[in-house]
């Protein structure tokens, strides 16, 4: 006697583990969007007296 069509294991494998995994990947932050983030914020001192001397002085850039 053969077996019915919906007599099949419930197992899927690893394929379904894999794709919400994909998903949840796609949804976080890139690395190299977390880095550029992450980098410090402060400019060079030396160049802001410049700067406003420039626009004191009536000059744009």
């Amino acid at each position: 006697m053969s077996r019915h069509i919906a007599d099949q294991p419930r197992t899927r494998g690893n394929a379904r583990l894999t794709a919400f995994l994909r998903q949840a990947r796609a949804a976080l932050p890139h690395p190299a969007t977390l880095q550029l983030q992450s980098r410090p914020k402060t400019r060079d001192e030396a160049v802001k007296p410049a700067h406003y001397l420039r626009i004191e002085r009536g000059r744009q850039a």
